[in-house]
């Protein structure tokens, strides 16, 4: 009979509230019977409130790991795009949110992780551990991410040029990035909105990429970026959205962490 592995949580130690803001954080029964319960009250809502209409729908992916990368309009994105994934795959899907507004305050802390699922991604502490810690629990947990790859919610309905931390998360690894259009959202509930309108919301979902291929390295990053960034874009309704000028990445760092 062979041994059991068994390994300790990833969060053990920490304290309730460290853990609910924790990249380590695993959800056990108690928050496990939270996501699920809170995932069919979503798609129930999206359904009903919003007709939620899902096109490419066989590109959704069925297992772990994986990445859905989409355009940001609105609070309701991240909860649109997990609500037509399999109840099996839900609880390990992560959205990768803002840290400075979801993480903040105790209340805002609990709702992200007790129902978004959401992990923290600090804007204004951005750090390459952070982000090493993100893509070493992509890969070997595995889980699934959702992510913005503008790095922030359009203020004006177009979108942003994407930043190069997808590339971080997946380039070199066999992670499948899923690139996804999500409209309605921004007419739904843009910024500034307190209560989401009933709008029709619309995702379009493309075929999977992979970049094993691809260095772990600020040129590799781009490449990813560009790729995923080109692969939203024309999912848009109308066809493919006008790209805006290069970014300047200035700000990131160079040839490795």
């Amino acid at each position: 009979m062979d041994d059991f592995d068994l390994k300790p949580a990833r969060d053990i130690g920490l304290n309730p509230w460290a853990r609910l803001s924790s990249v380590r954080r695993e959800s056990g029964p108690f928050l496990g019977a939270v996501h699920t319960a809170w995932a069919v009250l979503a798609r129930t809502y999206f359904a009903v409130w919003h007709r939620l209409r899902v096109i490419g729908r066989e590109h959704l992916p069925a297992e772990l790991p994986f990445v859905l990368c989409s355009n940001h309009g609105s609070h309701l994105d991240a909860l649109a795009l997990a609500a037509p994934l399999r109840f099996a795959v839900r609880d390990r899907v992560f959205a990768l949110a803002a840290g400075d507004v979801f993480f903040e305050r105790a209340f805002a802390t609990a709702f992200a992780a007790g129902f978004i699922n959401a992990l923290p991604v600090w804007r204004k502490k951005r750090t390459p551990k952070a982000l090493l810690e993100l893509r070493e629990k992509l890969v070997n947990t595995p889980c699934g991410f959702i992510l913005f790859p503008e790095g922030g919610r359009t203020r004006d309905g177009n979108l942003l040029p994407f930043k190069p931390g997808v590339g971080m998360l997946v380039a070199g690894t066999t992670v499948p990035v899923v690139p996804c259009h999500i409209s309605g959202t921004f007419d739904a509930m843009p910024a500034g909105t307190r209560f989401p309108r009933p709008r029709r919301i619309t995702i379009r979902v493309g075929p999977a990429v992979t970049f094993a291929d691809v260095p772990d390295t600020h040129r590799g990053w781009v490449r990813v970026v560009r790729v995923v960034e080109e692969r939203v874009r024309a999912l848009a309704p109308g066809g493919p959205a006008k790209p805006p000028p290069p970014p300047e990445w200035a700000d990131w760092p160079g040839e490795r962490y």
